[in-house]
């Protein structure tokens, strides 16, 4: 194998494949990238046996040919050539090494056989269609901060994306719960994903998804079976497996009854928990929310070091309602909040609270209260 490539473009592809790879690993192949040079192409690919990501890049290809090198120090090695550089990979069959040469610098790699390298084979996709990457975007962003990290419950360690709605208003859903708070997202059903099975997407292939989208103009297809699914954006092509397991029917905790509701505008709530969350202790978390007519008290009392208490004026009509919530929680929700008003739907200081922004309601969010 002889190829030359121009090292902003290597450096780029390898970014996106090598993150993948996890930097301990029993198994010595899982640590290389795959590296193939073929009809004026070079193609990298990197896999943890539960994702694959391969990217395509232009190169001049004198030979063609592949092998696999340490991805982490054949990445480390490209960041620190000289920036415009071109760079030379050359490999004979003889010598299980790969020579990098850029400029007077001149590197060789320990390879290891191409053939012992895993395919994730994705076999056929039973469901395709195409969302513009702001939206898919948006889906992550506004419903990862609610994934479980508890191992133990598996199944809630990723997003469930399946289709919603009614039949004139067909949706494709996110949802994302850790039991104590969930957030939802829908878009409107691109064509394609009509009757797709219901997937759980892990949240280590959520987070790549969300940082291969470089580009909010781009478009991203996505294919998808019971068991796998692909993410192909440019040049980049993300296949991972799916979470096996059944999604909880989070249906059901989603209140219909909250009859008090709370307008705030979100920017002055945000800074005002950030606030007075600043007492709270580590452990505890807790900021009271005391309502009454126009009027919020946002409290916190920390035995070990204070209190502290900041007052908003709102729109509220209903009951007064003392009620605790986790301000960690409070305040990622707030952060979802795209538009300027804030509503809280309230029942009840035992009862799951509703949010939502004002004037967008394709995003719902719903928190559990805390004994204060």
């Amino acid at each position: 194998m002889k190829v030359t490539v121009e090292r902003a473009q290597l450096l780029k592809s390898l970014g996106h494949v090598h993150r993948v790879v996890e930097r301990r690993n029993t198994i010595p192949i899982l640590g290389n990238v795959l590296v193939r040079a073929e009809n004026a192409k070079l193609s990298l690919k990197a896999t943890d046996l539960d994702l694959e990501v391969t990217e395509t890049l232009p190169a001049e290809t004198a030979t063609a040919g592949s092998t696999t090198v340490p991805a982490h120090m054949f990445y480390d090695i490209v960041r620190k050539l000289p920036d415009g550089s071109q760079i030379v990979l050359e490999a004979d069959g003889d010598r299980a090494v790969l020579a990098i040469r850029a400029g007077r610098s001149r590197f060789t790699l320990q390879t290891l056989p191409e053939n012992d390298f895993p395919d994730l084979a994705a076999g056929d996709m039973s469901h395709s269609f195409s969302l513009a990457a702001k939206d898919v975007k948006r889906l992550i962003d506004r419903t990862q901060f609610a994934i479980s990290t508890e191992e133990t419950r598996y199944y809630l360690n990723g997003i469930y994306l399946h289709a919603a709605g009614t039949a004139t208003a067909a949706t494709l859903r996110g949802v994302a719960t850790d039991g104590h708070r969930l957030a939802q997202l829908d878009l409107v059903q691109p064509k394609g994903a009509d009757g797709m099975p219901g997937v759980i997407v892990p949240r280590k292939t959520v987070g790549e998804v969300q940082r291969l989208i470089e580009d909010n103009e781009a478009e991203v297809t996505i294919e998808l079976s019971q068991a796998k699914i692909r993410f192909t954006i440019g040049n980049v092509v993300l296949t991972s497996k799916l979470i096996d397991g059944t999604f909880p029917d989070y249906g059901r905790v989603i209140p219909q009854g909250n009859d008090k509701e709370l307008v705030v505008d979100k920017k002055d709530f945000e800074n005002a928990v950030d606030r007075v969350s600043t007492i709270s202790s580590e452990r505890g978390r807790a900021v009271k929310l005391s309502l009454s007519p126009g009027k919020l008290v946002l409290s916190v009392t920390n035995p070990d070091s204070g209190s502290a208490t900041e007052e908003l004026e709102v729109e509220y009509a209903s009951d007064a309602l003392d009620i605790g919530f986790n301000s960690r929680y409070l305040l990622d929700i707030a952060a979802q909040i795209e538009g300027d008003v804030a509503t809280l739907k309230l029942a009840d200081p035992g009862s799951p609270t509703l949010v939502q922004d004002k004037d967008d309601k394709s995003a719902l969010y719903v928190l559990m209260p805390m004994r204060v």
